[in-house]
């Protein structure tokens, strides 16, 4: 059996993505992966897929502020959105695992979520002849374990790319990039308030938000960060990796792309809407041992945006939301009608 190069489309303004030499992506393996994501039969009980945490109309996270796995089992954090994986240097909130392989064999053996070994979910797998055929196609394997099942996933996860929302075209504008013509059309429906918001945004006197959320991934790559939630910790966040005291309540800073799908927000899920995240910056800041130095008004508990600021801050961040992606077919469930 022969297998296809997957032909990546990579937006015109981002970054390469880097694949690794030993995962080269197929558009059989990027099916496999898919076929997988939606799959049950990673869980315990059968009655969780991945996709049951990191739902496409969330933009890929959970609104529940913590996911529910087998047995009634209830997570500590929030469900991270999938979005641009492909470009990740780290993953989870405290940057456990380093590649988007070893990313996903935490999950299933996790026992807060699927709760199952990995040898019980291959062997379960191999019960089912349509698998058999693809694994072999896809790795040339008969006996396929957790490195070909994650390996998989990792294809179709790399494929889930947001770069058709508003903030792309007034990215591209503004780095004087050519449009094309859905882009055209899309910037023509950019709002004054939405230009207002994106300077107020990228302000250092105001919105002063650019030091974690810049460039087209709309994250610094690699940046844990202590956000001035609180002044002791109960989750130690990136110290839990490191061991390293001065990483005590710093988490991994997110991309905002779609993020007014993906409520609710923080670590722990603790704000409900992007209202309660933004008057977090303006107002609820506070001081810690560890605190970012780059939250430059902490010292006053945050910018202190006024009531239009506000407003015109969050219509900004609306303009993450990417339609295109929410809805795209490829990446839905293959076995739903």
């Amino acid at each position: 059996m022969s297998i296809t190069p997957y032909e990546l489309e990579i937006p015109s303004h981002f970054p390469a993505m880097p694949i690794p030499e030993d995962n080269p992506m197929s558009v059989e393996g990027v099916e496999l992966g898919r076929k997988l994501f939606y799959d049950t039969r990673l869980s315990l009980d059968n009655s969780i897929s991945c996709a049951s945490c990191h739902n496409q109309t969330s933009g890929f996270s959970d609104n529940a502020q913590f996911s529910t796995g087998v047995n009634g089992a209830t997570g500590n954090r929030q469900s991270m959105a999938l979005v641009n994986l492909g470009w990740q240097s780290s993953f989870f909130w405290e940057g456990r695992a380093e590649t988007l392989e070893e990313q996903i064999l935490h999950p299933v053996r996790d026992p807060l979520e699927m709760n199952q070994t990995w040898e019980v979910t291959a062997e379960k797998l191999k019960q089912v002849e349509d698998y058999q055929n693809d694994f072999y196609q896809v790795f040339d394997v008969v006996n396929f374990d957790s490195t070909h099942i994650s390996k998989a996933i990792a294809q179709f996860l790399r494929t889930l790319i947001s770069s058709q929302s508003k903030y792309d075209v007034m990215y591209k504008f503004n780095n004087n990039l050519p449009l094309n013509t859905f882009e055209q059309e899309l910037y023509a429906q950019i709002t004054n308030e939405e230009w207002a918001g994106m300077d107020l945004f990228f302000s250092l006197t105001n919105g002063d938000c650019l030091h974690c959320h810049d460039g087209p991934l709309m994250q610094v790559q690699g940046l844990f960060s202590n956000n001035g939630l609180d002044e002791t910790f109960t989750d130690i966040g990136r110290m839990i990796v490191t061991g390293n005291p001065n990483d005590k309540g710093k988490f991994k800073v997110p991309s905002l792309r779609n993020i007014e799908v993906s409520a609710p927000y923080m670590h722990d899920g603790r704000f409900s809407n992007l209202d309660e995240v933004i008057n977090h910056y303006s107002f609820g800041v506070v001081e810690s041992s560890t605190i970012d130095p780059m939250m430059e008004f902490s010292h006053q508990g945050g910018v202190q945006l006024d009531a239009q600021e506000h407003n015109l801050i969050k219509a900004f961040l609306k303009t993450f939301t990417d339609h295109e992606f929410l809805n795209n077919p490829d990446f839905k469930d293959p076995g739903a009608p």
